[in-house]
């Protein structure tokens, strides 16, 4: 059997999987030789084996357990259950990962009313005796009784009323018996000391499960197997008098980074005053002047501390009679700036090297430098939650259409854009907006790969509202109603809208952000490209750090209000000489905006995907625009309403797109490949040395490439040939479907890359369509029958093995084939590390994903060299 039960001694910070978070800290800072109050720990597999049977404690624990409380008995020169010689226990969770306030803490145990009494008498102080008594009847009650704790708190407050007392500290020990009297009443409580030891440590194992743990595990992918460990420690009390007391402490100011010893200090409160904040503490420095020795000891543990982690720490205290110990240290939560900020200063000091400093940055750190953020401290009235599509927070008043948000935002009031869901023909509407809510839609819906390439906060999916449009309201399932012209805040970054503008910490680079990005570029091997389509993007994704353009989506280029009729007009065309008048039109915008790209990244490669439009995105809706179409092309209403009938697809993301445009209509093909070269040239021609690489869409076998590289081949030739002019350029792939994967060797000498478009290769391999997931997939999280979103975070398992597949059969066949990822993958860090290891060249993510991409790249490439 293995052991499961270890003293504070035995131990060490390297234990964290098997003791906890909490448990190794302690066992390190008693290797120290820190006063830290004796203890034991259960360890992390003891829990998995307590929910394993059944919620039961494992055969002989509690022997175990009892051999070490002998020890620490000895240790503290105290006993358990001794009315004359009482030693008292705090019974804390501590996972291998920090979960601060998630699960469960019992204070003061082993207290009964005969050792209560003969505390009192030891200490000579029975005021603290009976306060710490009815703490721990309290406390218990609530975490292990299940008694709801307003009950206690209402009878306290009744008591006081009925005597005249206001403070905790106007109560006499006679005042604290009456209560306890009281508490009696209300809650079962067990008198024998080892059967609340039993039933706490239970408690704490079963906490592992309360809803709050569950939410953060989610929040920051913790794995619920895991477990937590219980920490049996020994009491000192911070509530013995005016020479006592308790604190928390940070070795540097956690919100900024600053290099200051921060915290805060309630003279004569246990821990639990200082936390639950019953009390207003005072700053640190209050103990150097009250306790000024005590001060001089707490100062010098916390240098050690952070110099032997090498991290800042986040310290617990408390000071008995005017001695200290030291309760807890751990890695302390920080801002994204003051992770940054720390990270590079302690490069400067020598503590950590600069790979170090890239493992101390989450990605939430770098959103915090490239968006407002709504602040965490600031958050309330939260009516509805949906997905977080794109980061950031924004407020704006409500607007129910794009045609509104431009008219209100004319005089610049801000707008949130709320719709069922969106269409290209939102575009105009989502510039202009703050923010973007739709009802419908999924992490890579339309709304939210737009709002993400523009930098706009947007929540997809929220499936708790009901919009009417004729009403002007979105009622949420609790029925709360958001009317026209309301104002609301959206945090993207968690999928959270409230009502109200709720304040936000603003948007600003660093000097010690662009250090570290620097580090990053300098540890990666993966280059980082941009998904973008106007020189606006492409300038803000240099600006970021791209490295070139990884997908530019051409459709996307004709959004714009002047340019969809064309578009329409053009698929809504009755013969082949009508669709080449419109293309002919559509080739000049074409032409236009690839020049202005080729300017923007100098020499960077540009990937640019053919025409890939699902049908159902361009083709006219309602009744008024095919009006408005059928006026402009001089044809009947009835004949565009038909047109467009006969174009309907039943799965319009399975249908007549990608490269099946190029085989049926090749003159779509021809006018995009002259419009692409022929800006390239000119582009040369003026100094900027373009390198465009032309990607052929939606293909499942090699038939369909050679058909359309041939016509690629022959335009190329003939814009070069016209121009007299020669440039580098590629042909290549996006591998988007199964068929093309598990076709890979056949596809390889026939293209010069290929570039995953995981979006689609995740849509087709689950069966999910990624407009319509979000209405299912929380329950599926939520249900625990798929670990993430596979449209957020690359399904490794499956996806995956069918990109490994493709370049390793691919590479057989054809040496120096480049490979990428431009799927929305690309952005996340997770995916990130998973094509570093698969030894793709490049990802392409949204402008205001490059930065993340950055870290992620160089996170895992020190990672894998960690890792050997």
């Amino acid at each position: 059997m293995a052991k499961r039960v270890y003293l504070f001694s035995e131990g060490s910070k390297d234990d964290r999987e098997l003791l906890g978070g909490k448990g190794a800290n302690l066992c390190e800072m008693t290797n120290l030789g820190l006063p830290v109050p004796f203890g034991f720990i259960i360890t992390t597999p003891t829990c998995r084996e307590f929910f394993e049977g059944g919620n039961q404690l494992p055969n002989l624990l509690e022997q175990e357990y009892r051999v070490a409380l002998d020890l620490v008995e000895k240790e503290m020169g105290a006993r358990f259950g001794d009315p004359d010689n009482p030693l008292l226990f705090s019974v804390r969770s501590g996972a291998p990962v920090s979960m601060p306030g998630m699960m469960n803490t019992i204070l003061n145990l082993g207290l009964n009313d005969e050792i209560a009494a003969g505390l009192a008498r030891k200490t000579g102080n029975p005021r603290f005796a009976y306060d710490s008594y009815r703490r721990f009847i309290q406390m218990f009650a609530d975490v292990v009784l299940g008694v709801e704790g307003e009950k206690f708190e209402h009878e306290i407050s009744r008591y006081k009323a009925e005597h005249g007392k206001t403070l905790d500290t106007d109560m006499s020990a006679e005042d604290w018996q009456a209560i306890i009297a009281v508490f009696k009443q209300i809650t079962d409580f067990p008198q024998d000391p080892f059967e609340q030891l039993r039933l706490a440590v239970e408690a704490v194992f079963l906490s592992w499960y309360t809803p709050r743990a569950n939410v953060y595990r989610e929040m920051n992918n913790i794995p619920e197997t895991l477990g937590t460990a219980v920490n049996v420690q020994a009491m000192v009390f911070g509530n013995f008098g005016e020479d006592s007391g308790s604190g928390v402490a940070f070795t540097r100011n956690p919100s900024t980074g600053e290099k200051t010893f921060f915290g805060e200090f309630l003279f004569n409160a246990a821990g639990e005053d200082v936390v639950a904040g019953i009390r207003t503490p005072q700053p640190i420095d209050a103990l150097n002047s009250g306790l000024p020795e005590v001060y001089d000891e707490l100062y010098k543990t916390q240098a050690l501390l952070e110099k032997h982690y090498r991290d800042m720490q986040d310290i617990e205290f408390t000071v008995q009679e005017g001695r200290f110990y030291m309760l807890q240290t751990r890695s302390g939560k920080r801002t994204g700036r003051a992770s940054i900020k720390i990270a590079v200063d302690m490069v400067g000091e020598g503590l950590i090297s600069e790979k170090e400093a890239l493992m101390r940055v989450s990605p939430e750190h770098v959103e915090a430098f490239l968006h407002p953020m709504v602040d965490p401290s600031a958050k309330q009235d939260i009516v509805t939650i949906g997905l977080p599509a794109s980061p950031g927070g924004a407020t704006g008043a409500v607007v129910f259409s794009a045609d509104e948000a431009v008219e209100v935002n004319r005089d610049g009031t801000a707008v949130v854009l709320v719709r069922r869901e969106t269409t290209p023909e939102d575009i105009h509407g989502m510039k202009v907006a703050e923010g973007i809510l739709t009802e419908l839609g999924g992490m890579t819906s339309h709304a939210a790969v737009v709002a993400r390439g523009m930098g706009v906060c947007a929540i997809t999916g929220a499936g708790g509202l009901t919009i009417d449009y004729e009403a002007g309201t979105a009622t949420t399932e609790d029925g709360v109603v958001i009317s026209r012209g309301d104002i609301i805040t959206l945090d993207g970054t968690a999928g959270e809208v409230m009502l109200g503008d709720i304040p936000k910490t603003e948007a600003s680079s660093s000097e010690d952000f662009q250090v570290l990005l620097s580090w990053a570029d300098k540890h990666r091997k993966l280059k980082v490209r941009a998904n973008a389509e106007t020189a606006e993007d492409a300038a803000k994704a240099r600006e970021l750090g791209a490295e070139g353009i990884g997908l530019c989506r051409t459709e996307h280029m004709f959004f714009e209000s002047e340019r969809i009729p064309l578009m329409r007009a053009m698929i809504l065309a009755e013969d082949k000489r009508e669709r080449k008048k419109y293309l002919k039109e559509l080739q000049a915008y074409q032409h236009a905006d690839m020049l202005e790209l080729f300017k923007v990244m100098k020499g960077l490669p540009v990937t640019v995907r053919l025409l890939d439009p699902p049908l159902h995105e361009f083709l006219p809706h309602t009744r008024d625009d095919m009006e408005a179409l059928a006026t402009r092309l001089g044809k009947s209403v009835e004949t565009i309403a038909e047109a467009t009938e006969n174009l309907n697809e039943v799965n319009p993301m399975l249908g007549f797109r990608g490269c099946r445009l190029s085989v049926v209509y090749p003159e779509i093909t021809k006018m995009q490949v002259k419009a692409i070269i022929g800006a390239a040239a000119e582009a040369a021609e003026l100094g900027y040395k373009p390198f465009p690489e032309i990607m052929i869409p939606l293909v499942v076998n090699v038939r369909e490439i050679r058909l359309i590289t041939d016509i690629i081949d022959r335009g190329i030739y003939k814009v070069l040939k016209q121009k007299s002019i020669s440039l580098p350029y590629r042909i290549g792939t996006m591998m988007e479907t199964p068929r093309a994967c598990l076709g890979a060797d056949r596809l390889a000498p026939e293209v010069e890359f290929m570039s995953f478009g995981t979006n689609d290769l995740t849509q087709m391999t689950y069966g999910f369509s990624r407009d319509d997931a979000g209405r299912f997939i929380p329950q599926y999280l939520d249900k625990k029958l798929i670990e993430n979103d596979p449209f957020v975070s690359l399904d490794q398992r499956a996806v995956g093995k069918l990109m490994a597949m493709a370049v390793a059969d691919s590479k057989a066949r054809k040496k120096g084939i480049k490979y990428g990822i431009c799927g929305e993958h690309g952005g996340d860090p997770r995916s990130v590390r998973f094509c570093h290891e698969l030894g793709l060249d490049y990802v392409s993510c949204s402008p205001y994903r490059v930065p993340v991409a950055r870290i992620a790249a160089a996170q895992a490439n020190v990672r894998a060299d960690l890792d050997d």
